[in-house]
């Protein structure tokens, strides 16, 4: 009966064996040092070195400054925070240029540079008149509107037999910047807003509250259902103004933010629309 070989016998045999590696002296030829080493063993070298190197890699730039030099490396954060101090520095620099101008009109007053103004009486009969000779019509202007009324007088083209029920002016529910925008593919159903802390939210349009209340995940939440099956949900409050079943108008203040210069974007503002039970993108239909 023949025996059954392994296959990779050769293999491992290959693998084991041992090389000599040397350092010679050469003008002496004398061994100064010397190591044994097999495949298995560089391999094995190879891999430490590799996996270690991986390792202090990974610890230095997690814990050192070098992972802001990394191109796409950073805080999915970072964006509000830049927005946040921005607006903070824009503030700050157009208080200082109305303090400038402020102390520099002090030092024209108390160096008698600027005189004081001179008031004159105001003749009331004189400024109607006057008001009465602008608001009066010209020959030309007068003989335009006359032609222009006599010519539209007949003319039903521009007008609308069937006025669009649909069409909706949507207010802007809060003033600031969008931070993260509507997002299907990710579940994010609304659009989250930096803004100012103690900000005014209205409603976007007329309609009724259905829901007020406090919660864990969005703090106080308020939403309010609007004709045409449009619903508004408005989250992160940090007072209501408004109660289930009142009637709002558009534009009306129904809520009070927070402070938005927390890190996750869970502490900003957070507005959805949904019409018909789909949501849609709240900048498709308002201006930001």
């Amino acid at each position: 009966m023949k025996k059954k070989t392994n296959k990779f016998s050769p293999f491992v045999q290959k693998m084991r064996f041992k090389y000599r590696v040397s350092i010679m002296n050469e003008n002496t030829l004398e061994e100064s040092w010397h190591v044994r080493l097999s495949r298995f063993s560089v391999f094995m070298f190879g891999s430490t070195f590799i996996f270690l190197t991986f390792i202090i890699l990974t610890i230095l730039i997690f814990n050192t400054p070098i992972a802001h030099y990394l191109p796409g490396y950073g805080d999915a954060g970072n964006r509000s925070k830049i927005i946040l101090e921005s607006m903070r520095a824009d503030s700050l620099v157009q208080q200082i240029e109305l303090q400038a101008g402020y102390v520099g009109i002090l030092k024209e007053i108390i160096n008698g540079n600027i005189k004081p103004d001179s008031i004159e009486s105001l003749d009331s009969v004189d400024l109607k008149e006057k008001a009465r000779v602008f608001i009066e019509k010209t020959k030309a202007e007068k003989k335009f509107v006359t032609k222009f009324e006599e010519e539209e007088k007949y003319n039903l083209g521009s007008i609308d037999s069937k006025p669009n029920e649909n069409m909706f002016v949507f207010f802007q529910p809060t003033r600031g910047v969008i931070s993260s925008s509507f997002d299907l593919a990710e579940e994010q159903f609304g659009i989250y807003v930096i803004t100012s802390p103690n900000e005014s939210v209205v409603s976007v349009l007329s309609g009724t509250i259905v829901y007020a209340a406090f919660t864990f995940d969005f703090g106080w939440v308020i939403q309010v259902q609007h004709k045409n099956n449009y619903l508004s949900i408005y989250k992160n409050n940090t007072r209501l103004l408004k109660k289930v079943g009142d009637t709002i108008k558009a534009g009306e203040s129904i809520a009070i933010t927070g402070n938005a210069s927390g890190k996750k974007a869970g502490a900003q503002f957070y507005f959805e629309l949904w019409e018909q039970g789909k949501a849609i993108n709240p900048e498709d239909v308002i201006i930001f």
